[in-house]
């Protein structure tokens, strides 16, 4: 049976193939149209999976699509219905875009975008999606399956029990409680963009203490029975007016950081060309921000915990399964896996990019009496001939120092130019579904030269100064660097394969990977398996011998603000736009030097 998945209308389309149970290729929108967290129909997407399968769109069995539309629009209506005096514009132009974009008939815009019979066209609430997407792509039977994330229709956060084939909801919880918008919230009030800067927010807080933490607990508040509870005093959840959150917010904690503001808690990170008079300043209002960045993102790992730890209870399963966009926050996942006895399994995709998988996977399970294969590998994404990457290789202007099989010979030469001082970008193999790089489409550094810090984030990325990077590290390599939770041996699929969670270095090693190792002593971790992504394992291996470390400083290959490169042509553009020195690219080698030619 051949299902695709598909999620859009809001942000982060995307679409995923399922055919007898294996996931054949997922795809967010924003990869092809170079529209970052692009919100609309993801055609493009839906053409690849189904020429990955060598079919058709009237081959598919069933299409699924992610929510419940209606009962998304009630919801919006009934937000909006108490302020329609102060807000009457802005809710009609939002009714007009509801008309215009087809929203309120989402399934018949599928049958007429992929001309298929609306008789194939199904659709799942959000948070089923989300479930979905967590408990059939993990390796587990059975599992307490646990959504977190802003909000779907009405839900916020739901706990399901996973057994076999079936997904059956025991608890959730409805606006305004919600911790995905709590976090948001204090995203915007710190200056990044909803939807997008969460993950700055977490880099932001390790440069602080939670001094805040009191006030922070009193505005989300952790229930006996496992729930929790907003005071909707200080946000605006309702989507009237620019800001998620009420001026009582900036009367508690201060005036706003301004989008784009510096941000430096020391002398080493203030702008060069920032007036000495105004050095004080910013230091004093950049640790104010970073503290109240601290007392959020604690008080969230509490009540991610606190939610899991009353799932668990209510359902008797250690095996937890975990997606919306709050899984993604890797400093929650890092901690709950050291602290707690459960095995974890977290959506790589979890936000709701992810739903469009799980939307396929929740339909096959409905209709087969088999399990599908474990989710093992992010390599979902598209792959191009040797001959595109030559031909784009070649038109590129660029100096081709390299040229041939991706070998040994080959792995060697880019391991020594990373050893050597280079930053390079890596292009290989399929894309990565999901918002991370873990090996196929990124930019790569030595983690033992401290200014790659600076170097990477400012003259490759072009991004603020405080953003940390991952270690790659052979997988049975990584207990000798960084503290992992329990003694079991590093498996497949683990959150730390997909580099979504956080974990201590080791104090006896920090001084040797400087470069990936955050102001509090932490790194996201990427464990890397040779049976998932043999090409990126040699390379770390190859990388060991020159250097003495079996790790890289691995991060997306993107300039800030762009989605994550795809096509050999992206990655040259990008290329050509940044720092890096090199570009390595299918076997072919590119230096930053002009060719002869030119």
């Amino acid at each position: 049976m051949r299902i695709l998945g598909l999620s859009f209308g809001f942000h982060d389309s995307a679409a995923a193939l399922v055919v007898d149970g294996q996931v054949v290729a997922a795809a967010q929108e924003e990869r092809f149209s170079r529209n970052k967290n692009d919100p609309g129909f993801p055609l493009a997407a839906a053409q690849f999976c189904l020429e990955q399968a060598q079919i058709l769109a009237q081959d598919i069995d069933l299409v699924a699509y992610h929510e419940d539309a209606l009962t998304k629009f009630d919801r919006i209506v009934k937000s909006w219905v108490g302020n329609y005096v102060d807000h009457g514009e802005e809710f009609e132009g939002l009714v007009a875009s509801w008309i215009r974009g087809k929203k309120f008939d989402p399934l018949q815009m599928i049958a007429d975008e992929l001309d298929i019979s609306s008789s194939k066209i199904v659709s799942n609430k959000h948070h089923v999606s989300h479930a979905a997407s967590a408990f059939f792509a993990s390796p587990f039977d059975d599992a307490t399956v646990v959504t977190i994330d802003g909000v779907g229709e009405y839900e916020t956060t739901t706990v399901s029990i996973g057994s076999g084939n079936s997904l059956k909801k025991v608890w959730s919880c409805e606006l305004p409680n919600s911790i995905g918008l709590f976090y948001s919230a204090f995203t915007a009030y710190l200056g990044f963009r909803v939807n997008e800067g969460e993950y700055k927010v977490m880099g932001m807080a390790a440069f602080g203490t939670p001094r805040y933490l009191a006030d922070i607990e009193q505005l989300l508040r952790l229930e006996d029975d496992g729930s929790f509870n907003i005071d909707p005093a200080f946000f605006a959840f309702h989507g009237m007016g620019d800001l998620p959150y009420t001026p009582r917010l900036c009367d508690r904690f201060g005036v706003p950081r301004q989008v784009g503001a510096p941000f430096a808690t020391d002398e080493h990170l203030v702008p060069p060309d920032l007036p000495a008079a105004d050095v004080d300043r910013l230091i004093g209002e950049s640790q104010r921000f970073a503290d109240i960045a601290a007392s959020v993102q604690l008080h969230t790992e509490r009540a991610i915990r606190h939610v899991v730890d009353h799932a668990v209870a209510k359902t008797g399963i250690s095996n937890v399964a975990l997606a919306g966009g709050v899984a993604l926050n890797s400093l929650a996942n890092g901690r709950l896996a050291r602290e707690s006895d459960y095995s974890l399994f977290i959506q790589p995709a979890a936000g709701d990019a992810g739903c469009a998988l799980g939307a396929a996977l929740y339909h096959w399970h409905q209709h087969s009496d088999k399990r599908g294969r474990a989710q093992q590998s992010c390599s979902l994404g598209r792959s191009f001939p040797a001959d595109r990457s030559k031909a784009a290789a070649a038109g590129s202007g660029y100096r081709i120092i390299r040229e041939g099989e991706v070998d040994q010979e080959y792995l060697r030469k880019v391991a020594s130019l990373i050893s050597d001082g280079a930053v390079v970008g890596w292009f290989h193999g399929r894309s990565e579904w999901g918002p991370r790089a873990l090996g196929n489409r990124s930019i790569l550094a030595d983690p033992r030269n401290a200014d790659n810090k600076r170097i990477v984030n400012e003259k490759v990325k072009f991004r603020e100064p405080f953003r940390p990077f991952a270690p790659a590290v052979m997988a049975e390599r990584a207990g000798d660097f960084f503290e992992l939770p329990g003694d079991a041996e590093p498996w497949i699929g683990m959150p730390e394969t997909f580099m979504l969670s956080v974990h201590p270095v080791r104090e006896s090693v920090r001084h040797r990977l400087p470069a990936t190792t955050h102001a509090d002593g932490t790194a996201r971790v990427q464990l890397v398996f040779r049976q998932s992504n043999d090409v990126f394992y040699d390379l770390l291996r190859e990388y060991e011998v020159c250097a003495g470390v079996p790790i890289v400083l691995n991060t997306s290959f993107n300039l800030n603000g762009e989605p994550i490169v795809d096509t050999p042509e992206d990655a040259i553009r990008t290329f050509s736009l940044s720092g890096l020195d090199y570009l390595c690219l299918d076997g072919i080698i590119l230096s930053k030097e002009l060719s002869e030619a030119i």
